[in-house]
């Protein structure tokens, strides 16, 4: 009867409505509808991206907001040096930064700077990374993401609000257009 009870819950918390996404007032909270992994969101459809800060990864001392780049849209990369995947996507967030796009990493999951740090100097990424051992950033911001989504990127309109998901790895191709319709709204 407990499973049948449990099951029920983990049920019907995964069904999907029309508004799933807009879980909170003002806040986005994750659900991917029929387990999508690249996710739109129409203009009137999106949720800002509350409370995104932290300690910098390169720079001691400093923290690093998603505020800090108001009015502009970003890509927001989560990711770990201890990931595959993000090996190979981070020089695609790279061109991304370079091609002028502000780009802010989440860095998860890491027990040191050191190995991050080092990860990010090798492969000359130049790009600002938020340093989130403590995962705050995935209980406080990213509601709903699963731990185990690394790498995710979130692409968030000038407002902040959240405009695209992806829960796979990314080329920059991939981000270049939703960043470009960003621009010009």
């Amino acid at each position: 009867m407990k499973r049948l009870l449990v099951l029920l819950l983990l049920v019907s918390g995964c069904s999907v409505g029309k508004d799933a996404a807009q879980i909170g007032a003002g806040e986005f909270y994750l659900v991917a509808p029929g387990g999508q992994v690249k996710i739109r969101y129409a203009g009137a459809e999106r949720k800002e991206l509350k409370g995104l800060e932290g300690e910098s990864l390169m720079e001691d001392g400093k923290t690093v907001r998603l505020s800090d780049y108001a009015g502009k849209p970003v890509v927001v990369n989560i990711w770990g040096a201890w990931c595959g995947p993000c090996r190979t996507e981070a020089p695609e967030m790279q061109k991304v930064f370079d091609a002028g796009t502000q780009v802010l990493g989440v860095d998860v999951k890491e027990t040191s700077k050191d190995h991050p740090r080092d990860f990010m100097r090798d492969r000359s990424l130049t790009y600002p990374s938020i340093y989130d051992a403590s995962s705050r950033s995935f209980i406080n911001v990213f509601k709903g993401l699963p731990a185990n989504t690394v790498p995710s990127t979130f692409i968030v309109d000038k407002e902040h609000k959240v405009a695209a998901v992806f829960l796979v790895p990314v080329l920059a191709s991939d981000l270049q257009s939703v960043v470009d319709e960003l621009a010009k709204e």
